[in-house]
């Protein structure tokens, strides 16, 4: 059984993710900037542990192409998260990916992303 206290928790992590996805959605880095730890990385199948400088240079402007994210599944275990989705670009094409979060309580410290189908 959960806990008032877990119950809670779980909330406030569901709401940073889906804050950190409305942020891409409406190209919001402060948003961004505010939800990743200063220490945070990320993993994908193009980059390994790269840093939150890194990420911003890198990752941060193919935000300009989404529309909008639907998640589909938002699973939380502990101070960790699952989430897959389907992510629509103004080029009218989609795609899918399913992204692992680790988070600590307050932020986003680490999150690899594994590629699902190609854009349409």
């Amino acid at each position: 059984m959960t806990t008032p206290e877990e119950k809670q928790m779980n909330a406030a992590m569901t709401d940073l993710i889906r804050s950190y996805y409305r942020a891409y959605e409406t190209s919001d880095r402060s948003v961004v900037e505010k939800l990743l730890s200063d220490d945070f990385t990320f993993t994908s199948p193009l980059d390994d542990r790269i840093d939150r400088a890194t990420y911003f240079a890198k990752c941060w402007p193919g935000n300009e192409h989404i529309e909008r994210f639907r998640l589909d599944q938002l699973v939380l275990d502990g101070d960790q998260a699952l989430i897959r989705y389907e992510a629509a670009e103004s080029a009218g094409t989609t795609f899918r990916n399913v992204e692992h979060f680790e988070l600590d309580g307050q932020q986003i410290t680490h999150i690899d992303v594994y590629f699902g189908a190609l854009p349409t």
